[in-house]
C-alpha cells in the first residue's frame, strides 16, 4: 500500500473524516484499479515462503513486536484481513485513536474488552443503566468467573462512582470502570474528564489490592463517534455496538473498541484467541456505511428534535429523557456543553398507564418500528421494562428510571411530520 492512501492532509489542510472514509487506507491499484475496497472474503493467505509465514505469525501472535510505520502480515481472517483493517483504520479515525479493532457484535467488543483486563478476583465498576446485554454479561456470566461488580447510578455522576470505587475496593483489584453515556435508555450523562481525574486520584491513594488504575472503557454507542468523542476527554477505551449508527441500515451486526496501541493490541490478542473477530464482508458493509454516517446522524437527530417538541406537548407524555433538554439550572448541563456536540436521535418518553398504556400505543404504530436496536435509517420504537432491560430484575429497573410506562424511540430519517402523524394517532 503506498502512503499516499494514508495522507490525513492536504498541504497544511487536515482533511476531516467524513472525507477520509472516502478513500483512506486503499490503494485501488492493488484491486484491480477499483475505486472501492473489494471484499476480501477469504479464511486463509498465501505465503511466499516458510520463513514468511513463520515471520508473520510470530507477529500475529505477539512474539515479535514490530516497528513504528510497519505493518503485520496477513495470515488468517480470525488475525487480520485487508477489508477488517480498513474499517478499523477509519473508525480509528473518527474516535480520534492510535487504533482500533473491530468484533462481531457490540457486545463481542465489551466481552473481549472485559475479558483481556479482568481476571478471577478483580472488580468491574459499572454505571446504571447500562445497555441490558452488558448487565447479564457483568452480573451473570462474569460473575461464575469470580470476576465481581459494583454499580452506580449515572445520574449520581462522579459521587456515585467515588462511592463505587471504595466500595468495589474493599472486595478486590478494581480492573475496569465501564461507563455509557448517555445511559441506555434513560440518556443521563456522566461526566468523562471528571470520572478520568476521580481514577487517576483514587489509584494514587488506594493501597492494598489495587494492582494498578482501573481502564476507563466508555460505551459511545448511543451519540457517537459524530456527537461525542470519548478519548478527548480521557478515557481510555472508546466502545460501540457498530450494528447501530455507525451501521446504520439495520443490515448488520458488529462492534468495535478503540484506543492506544499497547491497549489495543492487548485485547486484539485475546479477540484473536478467541474468534470474536468480524467477518470480512460485514466489514464490507461498515466501509459503505461510514461514508454516509454524518449526514444520516445529522439527518436524524434533526428529525429528533421536531419530535421532541411534539412529544414535549402531548397531554399522554409525562417525561421525556433528550439532552436537548436540559437547562441551565440542571446538574447535567454543563456535563452536555462541555462533552457532547448533539444530543442524538435514541431517547425515552413516559406515558401515562404504564405497560398496558405503553403496549397499546406501540401496538397502534404504523410507519414506525415495533423492534429493538437504534440508530438505523428506519425509527424504531420498543419497550426497555419488557424487552431489551427485562434481564434487569424489576426493583434495580424501577430505582434507574426504567419504568412500565417508558418506551424508547431512535428516530429515522424519515420526514419528521410523518413520524409525528403516527405518534399522535398511535398517542390517541
Amino acid at each position: 500500500m503506498t502512503d499516499n492512501y494514508k495522507k490525513r492532509a492536504i498541504g497544511e489542510h487536515q482533511l476531516q473524516p467524513e472525507s477520509l472514509m472516502m478513500g483512506y487506507g486503499y490503494d485501488p491499484r492493488l484491486s484491480e484499479g477499483s475505486i472501492k475496497c473489494p471484499n476480501f472474503q477469504t479464511s486463509t493467505f498465501v505465503f511466499e515462503s516458510a520463513e514468511q509465514g513463520k515471520h508473520f505469525f510470530d507477529v500475529a501472535s505477539g512474539r515479535i513486536q514490530l516497528e513504528e510505520g510497519q505493518q503485520a502480515g496477513l495470515v488468517y481472517s480470525r488475525f487480520n484481513n485487508p477489508t477488517i483493517e480498513i474499517a478499523e483504520n477509519r473508525i480509528a479515525l473518527w474516535d480520534g485513536a492510535q487504533d482500533c479493532l473491530i468484533t462481531g457484535s457490540g457486545m463481542s467488543a465489551i466481552s473481549t474488552v472485559l475479558l483481556a483486563l479482568s481476571q478471577p478476583g478483580d472488580v468491574i465498576v459499572y454505571s446504571e443503566p447500562i445497555y441490558g446485554g452488558t448487565d447479564s454479561l457483568i452480573n451473570g456470566i462474569l460473575a461464575q468467573m469470580n470476576i465481581q461488580a459494583v454499580g452506580f447510578i449515572s445520574s449520581e455522576g462522579t459521587e456515585g462512582l467515588a462511592q463505587a470505587l471504595n466500595k468495589a475496593s474493599q472486595l478486590g483489584n478494581i480492573s475496569v470502570v465501564m461507563v455509557e453515556t448517555p445511559d441506555n435508555p434513560t440518556n443521563n450523562l456522566i461526566d468523562i474528564a471528571q470520572c478520568r481525574q476521580l481514577i487517576d486520584t483514587f489509584t494514587g491513594q488506594s493501597t492494598g489490592k489495587q494492582t494498578a488504575r482501573p481502564v476507563l472503557a466508555v460505551d459511545n454507542t448511543m451519540l457517537g463517534p459524530l456527537w461525542q468523542q470519548p478519548l478527548e476527554h480521557g478515557a481510555d477505551l472508546c466502545l460501540y455496538s457498530l450494528t447501530k449508527y455507525v451501521g446504520g441500515h439495520s443490515d448488520l451486526i458488529g462492534g468495535s473498541c478503540s484506543g492506544d496501541k499497547a491497549l489495543i493490541s492487548k485485547i486484539r490478542k485475546v479477540r484473536n484467541s478467541i474468534g470474536t473477530t468480524m467477518d470480512s464482508h460485514t466489514a464490507w458493509l461498515i466501509l459503505r456505511s461510514l461514508e454516509t454516517l454524518k449526514i444520516r446522524m445529522q439527518a436524524a437527530t434533526s428529525g429528533a428534535k421536531e419530535v421532541v417538541e411534539f412529544l414535549r406537548a402531548h397531554e399522554q407524555v409525562t417525561r421525556i429523557d433528550y439532552p436537548g433538554l436540559l437547562t441551565p439550572d440542571e446538574p447535567q448541563y454543563q456535563v452536555y456543553q462541555k462533552q457532547c456536540k448533539g444530543a442524538g436521535s435514541t431517547f425515552s418518553f413516559e406515558v401515562k398507564g404504564g405497560e398496558p398504556a405503553a403496549f397499546k400505543a406501540l401496538n397502534r404504530l404504523k410507519l414506525v418500528k415495533l423492534a429493538v436496536s437504534l440508530g438505523g435509517t428506519e425509527s424504531l420504537a420498543q419497550h426497555p421494562a419488557a424487552m431489551t432491560h427485562s434481564g434487569v430484575p424489576k426493583e434495580r429497573r424501577e430505582s434507574i428510571g426504567i419504568t412500565e410506562g417508558l418506551i424508547r424511540i431512535s428516530v429515522g430519517i424519515e420526514e419528521p411530520q410523518d413520524i409525528i402523524a403516527d405518534l399522535a394517532q398511535a398517542l390517541a
